[in-house]
């Protein structure tokens, strides 16, 4: 019926025609900005006195949008709505809820390069950035749908004479999605719709730093055919309402995307039985990393390089596989050090709007303060090579960091940073290195650039991470291809654009009838 599932292509903006419409669709949502977003809470769409006001982090003055603010009795109302239009979903066939998903990718796929320009504005996002945020999206659509027309059925099971059983899946209930700024489009989209398909209903908290992106997605699965209250769209609020509705009686799972310590919070409060609850909420929760990349002694060293100021800096380091950490064995460790040094100084740092750039801000203040503050600790910790200027006078700008010559166990190795501030250290052979990579609480992702076979086996075994790459940067996992979570502190190693990842989302049910 559908073709067999594909990565989404990714635009190439070498060619001129790419390049103009780009350019030109930039313009045309730079028209669209500062407009107002209600909640969408079932069939009504709901505007608040309080706000949340989304700011370009490229420069603070643009307004990107201005959304209604949730509190704790819309939030019942959202429950409510979710509850009542979960008694209908549910129901559904499984091939009804992926045709919906197969369509809003089609209308995605339509409307690319407008919700890439949306991504530059609400994130700070360069073009490629932003464009493969888009297509992440259109996969975890395409992926969950494909998915789920192959689990509706279940799996075979055996029966004995005198009787026939069954093992199926059946949906969860209403869940709480929290999504995160770094993939506004593709994380959001991705844990909302693997929720939705499977048949349950979701309130939808996207965060506060990109509201604008959602509340247009969920124009697009409006679009799609979408029922009412299947998806209710609650930003703002803050923590209050947030872990309102994680403590909630008839919250059934929580899917959250973000720092380590909201998602063990979360953890923590929704172990907690609640009067009335009948269930164990289940939590799925990506909590982001200490990422490391290892560079042999006889590995390609331009392309070490190359991977590592690609890892490290590509959306200024916000992304929980980013590498923050580059542990080199001593033989070549001047080599790669200063080769990363010399590919860093040529980036160009400065307004993502320019097809040029390769790094644009932090998403905002606090990020920019935060960040500031470890290049602060770094350089007590360690030499810096280059980089450690900020410049907020117009938006959260940064130049990339690099640190040599780090302690493994300082602070800047040990804690996310999440922007753009990578450290060295050097290790005396191979198993030296594995032992510094794994010295974390994290576990999300990690790379070795080797060419030796003994030792890419044994970091295949040892290396503990949930997504390990072999010659090759630790970022840009493809759904389907590289199911992505981690390890320990990562989170609960849910992964991603798997084949199991729907399941998380669903409750097994046995059937046994005698004859």
């Amino acid at each position: 019926m559908f073709a067999p599932y594909s990565h989404e292509p990714l635009t190439d903006f070498t060619i001129e025609e790419n390049k103009r419409v780009f350019e030109k669709t930039l313009k045309d949502v730079s028209f669209q900005l500062g407009k107002e977003y209600p909640l969408i809470i079932g069939k009504e769409r709901i505007t608040t006195t309080d706000k949340v006001v989304s700011i370009n982090p490229a420069n603070k003055e643009e307004i990107v949008g201005v959304v209604s603010k949730a509190n704790k009795q819309l939030a019942d109302q959202a429950m409510e709505a979710a509850l009542e239009a979960f008694e209908t979903w549910k129901k559904e066939k499984p091939e009804a809820c992926a045709h919906i998903l197969f369509r809003a990718a089609a209308i995605l796929r339509r409307r690319k390069h407008e919700f890439s320009a949306y991504l530059v504005k609400e994130v700070g996002k360069t073009w490629k950035e932003a464009d493969a945020d888009t297509a992440e999206a259109i996969d975890f659509l395409e992926y969950y749908a494909r998915q789920m027309i192959t689990l509706q059925h279940g799996v075979p099971v055996l029966s004995r004479n005198g009787e026939r059983n069954t093992f199926y899946y059946i949906p969860l209930g209403v869940g709480l999605i929290i999504s995160p700024f770094n993939f506004p489009l593709a994380i959001m989209a991705g844990t909302t719709v693997a929720a939705i398909v499977t048949g349950n209903t979701v309130i939808l908290r996207p965060s506060d730093r990109a509201p604008v992106v959602a509340a247009k997605f969920v124009e697009v699965m409006e679009e799609a055919g979408l029922p009412s209250g299947v998806l209710n769209y609650l930003p703002g609020g803050g923590a209050e309402v947030g872990e309102y509705l994680v403590e909630h009686p008839k919250t059934r799972f929580i899917s959250f995307t973000g720092s380590r310590a909201v998602g063990c919070r979360i953890y923590e409060r929704a172990a907690i039985v609640q009067p009335g609850q009948k269930w164990l909420k289940r939590v799925i929760a990506e909590m982001g990393g200490k990422d490391a990349i290892i560079v042999d002694k006889d590995a390609d060293l331009e392309l070490a390089a190359q991977s590592i100021v690609s890892s490290a800096f590509g959306f200024s380091g916000q992304k929980c596989s980013a590498c923050s950490r580059v542990v080199v064995l001593e033989d070549v460790y001047d080599q790669v050090l200063n080769r990363v040094v010399e590919l860093t100084e040529q980036l160009t740092v400065g307004n993502p709007e320019e097809q040029s750039t390769f790094m644009g801000p932090v998403i905002d203040e606090s990020a920019y303060n935060k960040v500031m503050d470890y290049i602060k600790i770094g350089k007590q910790e360690g030499k810096l090579m280059t980089g450690g200027e900020g410049d907020n006078s117009k938006g959260f700008f940064i130049q990339p960091t690099i640190f040599a010559d780090v302690d493994p166990n300082a602070r800047i190795m040990q804690e996310e940073i999440f922007g753009p501030v990578v450290a060295f250290t050097k290790a005396k052979d191979f198993d030296h290195a594995l032992d510094i990579a794994n010295n974390t609480e994290y576990g999300l992702t990690g790379a070795v650039i080797s060419r030796n076979r003994s030792n890419l086996e044994k970091a295949r075994e040892e290396f503990y991470v949930g997504n390990l790459y072999f010659n090759r940067g630790c970022t840009g996992a493809i759904v389907g291809y590289q199911p992505f979570g981690g390890f320990n502190m990562s989170g609960t190693d849910s992964k991603a654009g798997g084949p199991d990842y729907l399941l998380l989302h669903m409750q097994a049910k046995t059937i046994c009838e005698a004859f």
